[in-house]
């Protein structure tokens, strides 16, 4: 029986972005079925190539942000690696470009002449400040997104300054709008019979769209939400407590018979007992006398016996995972969250697994990321390119 197809087959995508935002969200369509094929610089490609760990000169980060993608490279300052360019514009679903504003223009390859060239082409475009207003031609990278966008000022203790989160999650969660946008965008395109569009992302609003309450809070209250460490105000009890070997784990109590449950769990039948602590208003109010509790109960054992506890009460709760815990995780295993591949020297090595689940149609990784322009000549002999053509393209600059 053969496998299922995968829910973006047929789908082609072409690439233009570096380092995060563009081309995570080029890995989830390609890892859902599309075909992607990424266009870099002859000069080097895509600076992730060499971002954080390498492994003989190439970022293992690398390995997982291009796998399923075909790499070619272009010369977009030169004539004819922009006409590549546009045959594949030509015939493409989406277009992918996290430039800054301005520079397809100056290219000649703005919205208007690729939406001329291919009326039904989707482009997502990913920048720090989105295509219009006074910032647009501003640089903008993923930390400043999440500074602008609100996640930065509440991130952290109330006496320190603002910390970052450990990732980029700014160019991350702008990715995702884009795939999101752009799959609607294709639903009006397919169902409703309309053309393609722009999907114009920008990373401080990708991060501003997540701040829950704080627009109406402010705008009705004048409440401007602040820095508490590891406790959510007015959410009680929902903390991070150290254990007695030094280990952290997350204790999330905050629902009426959770609270309940765990405050039994623990030997503390008056608390569970408490009609001022059978809601959330009144265990809030007592939140400082709640914390020192738990933290005193948690401080007592150790980390592995705290689980088991709080396993058998059904209280929602994690350690605070490293990878090593990761690893070793039977929820991770059974989900298959880690997948087995080789690097180029057939070394193997874990690569984390397909998110989302889908029942029918997974989807899944054939390749790791390719070597700098590894399918040149496969993608320009698709698109017409005889072998002496495209010994001329390399040999002239273009590719």
């Amino acid at each position: 029986m053969s496998p299922p197809s995968k829910p973006l087959a047929g789908l082609k995508v072409v690439e233009l972005g570096t380092l995060i935002a563009g081309p995570f969200a080029s890995r989830i369509c390609a890892e859902f079925g599309a075909e992607v094929v990424k266009v870099e610089s002859p000069d080097g490609g895509d600076p992730l190539r060499k971002w954080r760990k390498l492994y003989e000169g190439t970022s293992l980060w690398w390995f997982v942000q291009a796998r399923n993608k075909q790499s070619i490279t272009l010369n977009l300052k030169h004539d004819e690696g922009r006409e590549v360019l546009k045959k594949l514009l030509a015939e493409a679903d989406i277009l992918i470009e996290n430039f800054r504003p301005g520079v397809l223009e100056k290219l000649g390859l703005g919205w208007d002449v690729l939406h001329a060239l291919n009326p039904k082409l989707v482009m997502v475009r990913l920048s720090g400040f989105g295509q219009s207003g006074p910032l647009k031609d501003q640089p903008g990278f993923g930390a400043v997104g999440e500074s602008m966008g609100g996640l930065r000022y509440i991130t952290g203790f109330e006496d320190r300054p603002p910390v970052r989160t450990g990732i980029s999650i700014g160019d991350s969660i702008a990715a995702l709008w884009g795939v999101i946008g752009a799959l609607m965008a294709l639903r009006h395109r397919e169902v409703n019979g309309g053309q393609g569009q722009v999907v114009d992302v920008a990373l401080y609003e990708a991060i501003f769209a997540m701040m829950e309450s704080m627009v109406p809070e402010f705008d009705v209250f004048g409440f401007i939400r602040e820095r508490t460490g590891n406790i959510m105000p007015g959410i009680t009890p929902s903390s991070i407590h150290t254990c007695a070997d030094g280990k952290h784990i997350q204790i999330g109590a905050n629902g009426d018979a959770i609270f309940q449950r765990f405050m039994r769990a623990i030997g503390r039948d008056d608390l569970a007992d408490a009609p001022d602590l059978a809601d959330n208003a009144g265990r809030d109010a007592r939140r400082d006398e709640l914390y020192g509790i738990i933290d005193r109960w948690a401080g007592s054992l150790p980390l592995a016996e705290v689980e088991a506890t709080l396993l058998r009460a059904e209280v929602p709760a994690s350690r605070i995972y490293s990878a090593e815990d990761m690893f070793a995780d039977p929820q991770f295993l059974a989900r298959e969250m880690f997948l087995a591949a080789k690097l180029p020297d057939g070394k193997p090595f874990k690569m984390p697994g397909i998110v989302p689940k889908l029942s029918e149609t997974p989807g899944g990784v054939e390749w790791t990321g390719p070597k700098l322009g590894e399918h040149n000549d496969q993608v320009l002999g698709r698109l017409g390119y005889s072998t002496e053509q495209i010994a001329a393209l390399r040999n002239s600059g273009a590719i």
